[in-house]
């Protein structure tokens, strides 16, 4: 949920990903598809062997690119812990990792989380050269006695010392956070791995997004609770319902959600006010739009609904598709796009918002399925108000209570807030006593009247 405190300010980043790695072993095979694939979904990703501009001293470009990343993730391999630097990236990205705002991803490549954790095994071996003078791994000095000669004297400098101090704890520290094991992940195929990461990350970037979006109060945690439901994952076909009555906010969770899952099917269309297309002929139009959408295909022609139906059955299983039908009123409107679950490809996705509730059940769709859209809080009824009426998260000085009149008139409903905050925005810098002796209910309801034609019921 967005928040509503003034001082919350959201920090800006320059990368939305940093890639931490080390050896031939994965620069040009899994970090490399890795980097690529995110690349390819519009994830900003800083990888050292791209992005350091010569001439420039590298530590102090990666601590400040570490510094300025939302996500790290960590390729820990077999050569990871045998460089001074990874570690030294390793322990800065760790003391970010402590920031609310930051997130470390480790990923375990060819090596066990307890490997990491205790510098044992492969990672053991690595580490060892940091360590002068010691065996083959690298194991705590009462563990060593037992294999270690008498006569033999292990010897760190106080500042190597230090450092590998510093570096096992934030071995500890990584090995101990949610990350992706690959051995035990999809039975090890990393392409597979790969796509689960990006989405993965995608996904958490855009619910980030969401929340600072200061137009869409209270959205992040009602789009959670249907990206949930949605299952994406699942090959399944599945139909969504989001209910409500009209300006609840239906079409901005549906379109939240639409903009935040789409990137992960071949196919999408988001079909606007389908209560008020669907008229005359409009149906054999939004037919011929879905199509159109999610084949790309200019050719095709629909001359009737019953025509629109065949194409829509023979064309729509070729692609895992994503389809939002916006304000339905009639069990006819879907029938026609969106006849049934077989029409489409598994994996596939539709959700439809409406008023009439009755409508889902009448379509088949399970009730549990059907999810009701919850209006504002008296908290996030202000916070939106004075987006839309201050340009800020709380009232001006002065509109205090002319606000709280609003929010209470609205009863929670953003389109009635977000008219009536619009109607304030540019005049509420004079004259503030005034506004609130004349907000009055009568007043209130004038403003509706004229003003709603403005805005697009949902």
């Amino acid at each position: 949920m967005a928040s509503t405190s003034a001082s919350s300010v959201q920090k800006r980043f320059k990368y939305d990903v940093f890639l931490s790695f080390r050896g031939k072993d994965v620069r040009k095979n899994f970090v490399d598809h890795l980097y690529h694939a995110l690349q390819q979904k519009g994830v900003i990703t800083y990888k050292d062997d791209e992005r350091i501009e010569k001439g420039k001293k590298i530590s102090d470009e990666l601590i400040t690119s570490i510094e300025e990343s939302r996500f790290h993730i960590i390729v820990f391999s077999k050569n990871y812990a045998s460089s001074s630097w990874c570690l030294d990236e390793l322990v800065n990205i760790m003391k970010c990792q402590k920031m609310m705002e930051q997130t470390a991803y480790p990923v375990l490549y060819d090596v066990e989380p307890t490997e990491v954790r205790n510098q044992s095994g492969a990672v053991g071996k690595a580490f060892a050269k940091h360590v002068r003078g010691s065996c083959s791994s690298v194991l705590p000095l009462n563990c060593l006695c037992p294999i270690v000669p008498s006569s033999f004297v292990f010897t760190v400098n106080r500042e190597k010392e230090d450092d590998v101090g510093r570096w096992r704890n934030a071995l500890k520290e990584a090995a101990g956070l949610a990350g992706m094991e690959l051995k035990n992940t999809f039975n090890g195929h990393e392409a597979i791995i790969i796509q689960q990461i990006v989405q993965d990350i995608s996904l958490k970037l855009r619910f980030i997004n969401l929340s600072v979006d200061g137009k869409l109060v209270g959205m992040e945690n009602r789009v959670k609770n249907v990206v949930s439901s949605l299952e994406t994952s699942s090959d399944d076909i599945r139909m969504i319902g989001i209910k409500g009555i009209g300006g609840g906010g239906k079409t901005t969770l549906a379109r939240a959600i639409f903009d935040h899952i789409s990137i992960w099917f071949e196919g999408k269309s988001f079909v606007e006010n389908v209560r008020e297309a669907s008229k005359g002929s409009g149906l054999k139009e939004l037919q011929k739009q879905i199509l159109l959408d999610v084949l790309n295909d200019q050719s095709i022609v629909v001359t009737s609904v019953s025509d629109g139906k065949n194409w829509m059955k023979k064309l729509m299983r070729g692609k895992k598709v994503l389809v939002v039908l916006d304000d339905v009123d009639h069990i006819n409107q879907l029938e026609a796009l969106a006849g049934d679950i077989t029409w489409f490809n598994p994996g596939s996705r539709i959700i439809i918002t409406t008023r009439d509730e009755q409508v889902l059940v009448a379509h088949g769709v399970h009730s549990y399925n059907i999810h009701d859209v919850s209006l504002l809080s008296h908290e996030e009824a202000i916070c939106l108000f004075s987006r839309y009426a201050f340009m800020r998260v709380i009232p001006n000085q002065g509109y205090e209570e002319l606000s709280r009149k609003v929010v209470n008139y609205a009863a929670g409903l953003p389109l009635t807030i977000k008219v009536l905050g619009s109607h304030l925005c540019g005049r509420s810098e004079r004259e503030p006593s005034r506004h609130n002796r004349l907000w009055i209910k009568e007043e209130i309801e004038d403003i509706l009247v004229n003003e709603l034609v403005r805005f697009s019921l949902t």
